[in-house]
């Protein structure tokens, strides 16, 4: 029994997504520099997430196939690449629109890879560790929430006082760190090696694999329902981060140092909420919980940057959202581990990521688009109103009452079997496996 290898990878994802907050802020602030544009900035969202989405869909056999440590490494390695030509172009005088959206497209179409790499090793760590999954997955929320909060606070310092393309160096430093990390302690880890196949390698071989995690997603109405809420708001998050955000701080804050303060205040409170649920949230309802944080996290965030153009009441509401959006991830990740086979994670995980991050490439663009065409406040409204009602479904669908039902093991399905190509013992996968809400 070590703790060194969970220990390992909370490190790796401290370093990588305090970096990856950096470049949340610094591409669309780079764009709005640069080119005056927020439809343009959309359009550089859209294609950083659209291959997100793609790698998701087809990348849970293979993350099985090449090993989830190696996965893991490569995608942080390719990402600091993609992300540190970025700024060497600018300073070369070469850098042109199209070459910014490919880079960013390269990036989205590794990292989620990586990300689920890591994530479905959770259960194994935690094991190896002697840590309870429950109180494992809030540790690693709420370190991902810290590394938001620090990396955002950073980012605008950083904007603030070198402009936007130090902040995407030192992104691309933080990946090449993150891939020392797992790449050197994970090693040994038998479910983060390669994981033998049930049978001859093939295409058709792959197909079912990938099959595998459609069919037993469509016959889970609990795990579909939850895909398809958080594919909705990590759609309208994205279009707040990539757009809606940093348009509002240029126009109405006074600038990035300011944006960068709101999402680290967010990550903050996250932070705070994830360690909170994993020291008393299993004494409350499960759905209760979840709708209640889901809607303080959502909605007013938009409503308070619609009608504030001071930076303190949108800070207070950023702070009570965050707050909300730190006990999601700990609820997600305990209900999909308890309903998914072990066997089964990496494909199902891939699945349901894919669902999940489903509209995100057409958030970042139509939020461009829209405050082009009929101002922020507009847009900010329309997508509150629309995130307010996703986030009620829980109090409508029956399949989230199940939300509240023990299991004593991972069941396959809430409705019915799922057949299968008799799959090789395998490890688990995913920074939570499936659904994340991306709320910053």
């Amino acid at each position: 029994m070590s703790r060194r290898p969970f220990a390992a990878v909370l490190a790796a994802n401290t370093i990588s997504i305090a970096g990856s907050s950096l470049t949340l802020i610094g591409v669309p602030w780079f764009v709005l520099q640069t080119t005056g544009s927020a439809g343009r900035a959309g359009v550089v969202a859209f294609c950083a997430t659209l291959p997100v989405v793609i790698a998701a869909l087809v990348g849970g056999p293979v993350i099985d196939r090449i090993g989830r440590r190696r996965v893991s490494a490569l995608s942080d390695l390719v990402c600091a690449v993609s992300v540190g030509s970025i700024p060497l172009l600018h300073y070369a005088g070469v850098l042109e629109f199209w070459m910014l959206c490919a880079l960013m497209a390269v990036g989205g179409l590794v990292h989620t890879p990586g990300l689920t790499a890591r994530g479905v090793l959770l259960p194994n760590l935690a094991e190896h560790a002697g840590t309870p999954l429950t109180r494992a997955a809030s540790l690693y929320d709420a370190v991902s929430r810290g590394a938001r909060m620090i990396g955002a606070a950073l980012a605008g310092v950083l904007i603030a006082l070198f402009g936007a393309e130090s902040a995407l160096l030192l992104d691309a430093a933080t990946f090449a760190v993150s891939a020392l990390l797992v790449g050197a302690f994970l090693r040994g880890v038998p479910a983060a090696e390669p994981q033998p196949a049930a049978g001859k390698i093939s295409f058709a071989g792959y197909r079912a694999e990938l099959a595998e995690g459609w069919t037993f997603l469509t016959r889970a109405p609990l795990l579909m329902g939850i895909t398809l809420m958080v594919m909705m708001t990590n759609g309208l998050d994205q279009g707040w981060s990539a757009v809606l955000l940093p348009v509002h701080g240029r126009e109405a804050l006074g600038g990035a140092t300011a944006v960068g303060l709101l999402v680290s205040v967010f990550g903050g409170f996250a932070l705070l909420g994830a360690l909170l649920y994993g020291v008393w949230g299993e004494r409350f309802p499960r759905r209760a919980v979840f709708t209640a944080a889901f809607v303080l996290c959502g909605a007013p965030r938009y409503a308070a940057a619609a009608f504030t153009d001071t930076p303190l009441p949108l800070a207070v509401t950023m702070a009570l959202s965050g707050l909300g959006a730190g006990m999601l991830n700990p609820i997600l990740t305990t209900v999909v581990y308890e309903r998914i086979p072990e066997e089964l994670r990496s494909r199902v995980s891939g699945v349901t990521t894919a669902g999940c991050e489903l509209t995100m490439p057409l958030g970042g663009l139509a939020a461009g688009l829209l405050v082009e065409g009929f101002g922020a406040t507009r847009t900010l409204l329309l997508f509150g109103g629309t995130y307010l009602l996703v986030t009620l479904s829980p109090l409508v669908f029956p399949a989230w009452r199940t939300m509240e039902r023990p299991v004593d093991g991972p069941v396959e399905s809430d409705s019915a079997e799922v057949s299968r190509t008799e799959p090789a013992p395998r490890g688990s996968a995913h920074a939570a496996p499936g659904p994340r809400p991306s709320a910053n």
